[in-house]
């Protein structure tokens, strides 16, 4: 069983910027991938960004070219670097931790960010 804890959210200006850490309870070098998702009210989750573990990287059109996804596999931990931040860009950010064998998702409790002058 992988716990995940969320932390860097807050409320930050319009063109602004935040990094998003993800602390793991466990060695994260077996896990195949770990992953950001946000829900906005009245939204359904969505996939951020993800990282396997071998690198590859997969973000959501909304957010290439200005979010970063990183993970530490020796700190245990995955980060999102958000950067020129956007009103539409505010929601509750969720560390997702993907293992294929077996095929099991975790999640972190959240994270709210909010975006606004």
């Amino acid at each position: 069983q992988v716990q995940l804890v969320e932390s860097g959210g807050g409320l930050v200006q319009p063109g602004g910027s935040l990094r998003l850490a993800c602390a793991a309870s466990e060695n994260i070098v077996t896990i195949w991938r770990m992953g950001w998702y946000r829900q906005a009210p009245g939204k359904q989750r969505e996939l951020v960004a993800l990282m396997t573990n071998t690198g590859g990287t997969n973000y959501a059109d909304s957010v290439k070219g200005r979010f970063t996804i990183s993970r530490d596999n020796v700190k245990n931990a995955a980060y999102l670097q958000m950067n020129s931040l956007r009103p539409e860009d505010t929601a509750v950010y969720y560390c997702n931790a993907e293992t294929a064998i077996p095929p099991r998702h975790y999640w972190g409790q959240g994270t709210q960010v909010t975006v606004s002058s």
